[in-house]
């Protein structure tokens, strides 16, 4: 008579070393799909985000409905937002992308228009007399000015693209979330808790990251707080 293996895995338990070991190539790839779709998806969101921001600042009338328009998108649930990508992208990890490039674009294009706000009146004067240009002063003076508060949304962006990836697995482009669905289905405890921890890991190490380039980006703000 056999006698069954006495493991973590055949135990099922939530905290598996087993598991880490005899899956960590499926690990891997699924935190690779995972980043992958997380930094393409807000390097696009900042793409679109930009331009909508900066055409909000100049001309205030676009400002309300850019900012309605964004939140609206931000509001639809994301398997709505899915289905209604459907037709266009199919079951595609381009359809993840699009989803949450339009999700992005609200933390992204509020954050950015209120750095754009902030820069003092006086300080656009200045440049104006000095002789600078719409784009000189946009791209020298604006922009750098309005990073601490474009930085911010862009954080917020990246944690929450994290998260939203995992929805992805309904089309089989989740990252991690298709080992917690999956996991979830088959009620495989160290699956699910593994894959979820990593989700957290990840958040916190890009927004940490992040942070790291904000600080290295705006050397004057440590200096005002010093």
């Amino acid at each position: 008579m056999t006698t069954p293996p006495d493991d973590c895995l055949a135990r099922n338990e939530w905290i598996c070393g087993e598991y880490l070991s005899s899956r960590r190539h499926i690990l891997l790839d699924a935190v690779l799909q995972h980043l992958q779709l997380t930094a393409v998806s807000v390097l696009l969101g900042l793409v679109v985000a930009l331009p909508l921001a900066v055409l909000a600042r100049r001309w205030g009338w676009a400002a309300g409905p850019v900012l309605a328009v964004t939140t609206i998108l931000y509001t639809i649930p994301s398997l709505a937002m899915f289905s209604l990508l459907l037709p266009v992208y199919g079951l595609s990890a381009s359809l993840v992308v699009a989803g949450l490039v339009l999700y992005s674009l609200t933390l992204l294009v509020r954050n950015i228009l209120a750095g754009l706000r902030a820069v003092p009146e006086e300080t656009r004067q200045a440049a104006r007399g000095m002789g600078y240009g719409p784009i000189r002063l946009l791209l020298t003076v604006e922009l750098p000015l309005a990073l601490p508060a474009a930085m911010a949304g862009l954080r917020i962006a990246m944690v929450s693209a994290v998260s939203l990836v995992t929805v992805g697995a309904i089309v089989g482009y989740g990252g991690l979330g298709n080992l917690i669905y999956s996991g979830m289905n088959t009620y495989f405890k160290a699956q699910v808790l593994t894959a979820s921890v990593l989700c957290v890991v990840i958040a916190i190490a890009a927004d940490l990251l992040l942070l790291a380039v904000q600080r290295l980006l705006t050397p004057w703000t440590r200096a005002a707080r010093g």
